[in-house]
């Protein structure tokens, strides 16, 4: 299983970027989706994950940033507006995967996309 994230760069503070990210190879069903992020010093954290029955978002982005999924292409987006220079880090696309049937959900990360936001 692979996991590919795209869409990062460098924006100015207030703009916009749109993250994509797609899972590929021997899935049977993606149990939630979502993006963490890491910045310099920092651990990795939660940015929003959607998953069957619900989604959630890190209190920081509420508002402001907002996921979506597109169950059929095993896709998800994280539109994100309004940013500000403390959005700034490595955004990771993160997919819980089953392979067969009644298997535990496997962990699976992208590389990672750098986010910039100049103030």
């Amino acid at each position: 299983v692979r996991v590919v994230e795209s869409g990062g760069g460098v924006v100015q503070a207030g703009g916009s970027l749109r993250l994509s990210c797609a899972a590929s190879g021997y899935i049977f069903r993606i149990n939630a989706m979502g993006w963490y992020r890491q910045a310099p010093g920092k651990q990795r954290e939660l940015v929003a994950i959607t998953g069957d029955d619900n989604t959630n978002y890190a209190d920081s982005v509420m508002g402001r940033f907002t996921i979506s999924r597109d169950v059929a292409k095993d896709t998800v987006y994280l539109q994100m507006n309004s940013l500000k220079a403390e959005d700034t880090a490595v955004y990771y696309c993160y997919a819980a995967v089953l392979r067969i049937r009644n298997e535990v959900p496997f962990d699976y990360w992208g590389q990672g996309t750098q986010v910039t936001v100049s103030s």
